[in-house]
């Protein structure tokens, strides 16, 4: 028998696609949220419905989720946007861990699969937003944010901050295929050298700082450009997060989860991994959880229902095109222990 015809390959090939299938319609909603921001937001008109405190900002961007209502797959790219705008990162964090479930969609999915629990609800939006807003509070602390983001990210943000002056008639793609190469005439992209990409780079930056001045059809030009790019950037995360989470979740037997489900501690580990590894979408992992609800803790299934939606391994891949690896660990290690102290609560004291 060959690999592809074994029944490991032909299950882990089969997680690997339901998770993109589902995470994918997010992550392009997500992109084409991001895209909009991008071109027709100026900074300056976010941060005017931001409250001046650090609490009342990070409670405005954990509320952000509500009306973007995406899973952990479609706010990245949001996330990013807003902090290229110029919104203070730790508005942008706590949008970025409140909003796959402080949004009316993952509510009502998980009123459906729980509505003979109710307090599990309750329980998972309040302490989604609690921990999200708390996490950017801690963020605030951090002034200097160069050793947060990633360097693209930090680069695009001081372009914005300082936008260099540029030429009175912007510099936009001509068309779809062809960039304004380095010595001013166009240049197809399959010959282009990596001076003109650099070129070109410069170029889709220089029009994206003046786009409030352009016109509607250079506006609509480098939409569909950035479309174009955050789909190419992001989807390859996506892919390779997905095929890892698809992998793990392959190689631990089912046997070995279910006979540590009633345990108070245990249990609440043993979900929040499996949480981290399965990766599915916060709009029906739910779902997922009910399936484990006579076997396993409510303050488990809760962890679950919490810790997956903020720092899955898929999350994780998407969150290297905006953070550096140390901000994302201090991101999981914070979010760790406090949907720990919460689920533990739940098991000891919430009945």
């Amino acid at each position: 028998m060959s690999l592809l015809d074994s029944p490991l390959w032909r299950d882990g090939f089969t997680l690997f696609l339901s998770i993109v299938v589902q995470a994918m319609p997010f992550l392009l909603l997500g992109v084409f949220l991001s895209g909009l921001m991008a071109v027709f937001v100026e900074g300056s008109q976010l941060a005017r419905f931001l409250p001046k405190g650090k609490i009342g900002s990070a409670v405005a961007g954990g509320a952000l989720g509500f009306f973007f209502p995406v899973c952990e797959c479609g706010n990245l790219p949001v996330a990013r946007q807003l902090i290229i705008k110029g919104i203070p990162p730790h508005v942008a964090v706590a949008f970025l861990l409140a909003a796959p479930v402080f949004n009316p969609v993952v509510i009502f999915s998980t009123w459906i699969a729980f509505r003979n629990m109710p307090e599990l609800v309750v329980y998972r939006v309040l302490f989604s937003f609690g921990i999200a807003v708390a996490i950017g509070l801690l963020f605030s602390v951090q002034k200097d944010l160069e050793p947060l983001l990633q360097p693209a990210v930090w680069r695009e943000l001081q372009r914005n901050r300082c936008p260099s002056a540029g030429p009175s008639r912007s510099p936009l793609l001509q068309g779809g295929t062809f960039w304004i190469g380095s010595r001013g005439h166009t240049q197809g992209a399959a010959g282009g050298s990596l001076a003109t990409l650099q070129r070109a780079e410069e170029v889709y930056r220089a029009a994206l700082a003046a786009a409030p001045a352009l016109s509607w059809r250079q506006k609509g030009l480098l939409l569909l450009q950035t479309w174009a790019r955050e789909i190419r950037e992001l989807g390859s995360v996506l892919i390779l997060g997905s095929a890892i989470a698809a992998f793990v979740q392959t190689v631990i037997p089912r046997s070995f989860v279910l006979n540590y489900g009633q345990d108070a501690l245990v249990s609440i580990l043993i979900m929040m991994a499996l949480a981290g590894i399965i990766s599915i979408c916060s709009t029906v992992d739910a779902f997922f959880a009910l399936s484990f609800a006579a076997t396993f803790t409510p303050g488990s299934l809760l962890a679950f229902m919490v810790f997956g939606p903020m720092v899955d391994l898929k999350a994780i891949g998407l969150m290297l095109t905006l953070f550096r690896p140390r901000a994302i660990f201090y991101l999981v290690l914070l979010t760790f222990q406090f949907t720990l102290v919460g689920a533990l609560a739940i098991n000891y004291y919430g009945g």
